[in-house]
């Protein structure tokens, strides 16, 4: 499979390169701006990535601040290039590209078992029960989506470390019926098999949790000048925080539920407990 291209997350990356590179210089944005034929504004997008810089402004800028980058020049080319979900019809939000570009996961549960580690009866259980009425073609191209997601915990080049806390009221939701729960309950126990794939539950004996506000997910990146990303979805959209605060105060309840939560191979045991009450 190999690493993907993923022009949103490179667009923030050459923004942020920009604007480190412009501070080099020692040149503000009103000095800057008018040097490079934009206004104040304009500049500021670029910095930010509400807007997109090609090429040639990323060429005058390291002429202005006098300092060659290749790289930067490549990131702007990617940045132009559509994301592989475009070809599933699949309207990012902005997780996907950054899933694509990152090294880890940490993911909470408490409803539902991860996209992740989904087998495709459950997850088009799953797309078929939700709040968007789906044509056949759609839930094809979102199974098959999900799927390719999938895949990057098996890559060889680079694959994707998960770790997953599974509230185990999860595991008792029959999702699709007792006969495809059994089957994504084997399939988890699978899949705790991988390389760079943990799987934890919490269970129903730790009463009230520290995760009870909801699901989250942490992304981290393979370099350090690409900040963690927390990600949170609610009914109506998503919201992804960077500022380190509010992701280090995420990893602390990450890390408070892993230590409240069973180990893996005790994990294990109560997945296999929950397959065997479902007949």
């Amino acid at each position: 499979m190999g690493q993907l291209t993923s022009p949103t997350f490179r667009r923030r990356k050459l923004a942020r390169r920009l604007r480190q590179m412009r501070e080099s210089a020692g040149l503000t944005l009103d000095e800057a701006a008018p040097k490079l034929d934009k206004t104040k504004s304009a500049l500021s997008r670029l910095e930010t990535a509400m807007s997109r810089a090609d090429v040639h402004i990323v060429r005058s800028m390291m002429d202005l601040y006098d300092h060659y980058d290749p790289d930067l020049v490549q990131l702007a080319r990617e940045a132009h290039r559509p994301g592989w979900w475009k070809k599933f019809g699949i309207e990012d939000r902005g997780f996907i590209d950054m899933e694509t570009e990152a090294a880890s996961a940490l993911n909470l549960s408490l409803i539902t078992i991860p996209g992740l580690l989904q087998t495709e009866s459950y997850m088009r259980a799953l797309f078929a029960s939700g709040k968007m009425r789906r044509t056949e073609e759609r839930l094809r191209n979102d199974v098959a989506g999900r799927l390719h997601r999938q895949a990057r915990l098996t890559d060889e080049e680079f694959p994707l470390e998960l770790t997953a806390i599974i509230d185990e009221a999860a595991l008792h939701r029959k999702v699709g019926g007792a006969k495809v729960m059994a089957e994504q309950l084997r399939h988890l126990i699978g899949r705790a098999g991988l390389r760079g794939v943990s799987i934890q539950v919490l269970p129903n004996e730790v009463g009230v949790h520290a995760g009870m506000d909801g699901a989250f997910t942490i992304l981290e990146f393979p370099n350090d000048d690409d900040p963690a990303v927390l990600y949170v979805e609610y009914p109506t959209g998503s919201l992804h925080a960077e500022k380190p605060e509010e992701v280090a105060e995420a990893k602390l309840v990450f890390d408070r539920l892993r230590s409240e939560a069973l180990s893996p191979q005790d994990s294990m045991a109560c997945i296999e407990r929950v397959v065997g009450g479902l007949g």
